[in-house]
């Protein structure tokens, strides 16, 4: 499945893009001050209890989260490994450290990852990019020249997709991608590479014939409303972020980023 694809049969989907881009920014923020499991934890609790509501399938979530699982599991295995020592010690060999210390890193690190990833999995998974475009435009008055262009952009990414496979069928066709991998790959990249200049220049091309970058005040097809629901999301991210810090604070476990 795709990660860009839209699921519009969820809860969430009906809010405001900009909504849940804000709802999970404020979690997000607050997460990256200080790496510790006690914040980390409770937003993670706070967004697991959440996920029935938001309409997403178990299989449709995993499908797109596993690969941030993964990275997170794997991060967490490498700070047990390498981290900053501390504490008691239960293994030493060479740059191997395992210690109190790196134990507690990499539970933080890996809560801490989690919990940012599932609210932007759900956030990918229930927005569509040209909601969030007009929400930025309209609501949050970014330029509508950068917005339409970075729209135009995210949409050619599953035609790069597309054109990786369609070069290695060409090159495989040609006799050309039977040996040497590293060099094939060097060399796909580059086609590539070229082939997104291309239609990236045709299409800015086309964009401005079209009138998107013609000054003044520009019309929508559709407008961006927020509605109460979509400002009691964010004020339930806020609460979730709140809370985490406030029991991090209170247990004493909360560290800011720069002063570890």
């Amino acid at each position: 499945m795709s990660m860009l694809a839209v699921d519009r049969a969820a809860r969430v989907s009906s809010f405001n893009a900009v909504a849940k881009l804000a709802a999970t920014l404020v979690t997000t923020v607050t997460l990256l001050l200080s790496i510790d499991a006690v914040s980390a934890g409770v937003t993670l609790v706070c967004v697991l209890a959440l996920m029935p509501f938001t309409g997403l399938s178990a299989r449709v979530l995993w499908l797109r989260s596993w690969p941030l699982l993964t990275a997170a599991v794997l991060g967490a295995a490498a700070t047990i490994l390498y981290g900053r020592p501390a504490g008691d010690t239960y293994l030493q060999w060479g740059l191997v450290h395992v210690t109190d210390g790196s134990f507690q890193l990499a539970l933080a690190i890996l809560l801490r990852v989690l919990a940012i990833a599932l609210p932007a999995v759900v956030l990918l998974s229930t927005t569509d990019p040209t909601d969030l475009a007009d929400g930025l435009s309209q609501r949050v008055r970014l330029p509508a020249r950068f917005v339409l262009g970075a729209l135009a952009g995210l949409r050619l990414v599953g035609l790069l997709v597309e054109d990786w496979r369609e070069l290695s069928l060409a090159r495989r066709a040609r006799g050309v991608a039977d040996t040497g991998r590293l060099r094939r790959f060097l060399g796909q990249s580059f086609a590539l590479f070229v082939l997104a200049i291309r239609r990236g220049t045709k299409l800015a091309t086309a964009m401005e014939a079209r009138g998107f970058g013609a000054p003044g005040a520009r019309t929508w097809a559709r407008p961006s409303v927020l509605r109460p629901r979509d400002t009691v999301l964010v004020l339930i991210a806020v609460a979730i972020a709140a809370a985490s810090a406030a029991i991090a604070l209170a247990a004493g476990t909360w560290t800011f980023v720069w002063a570890l």
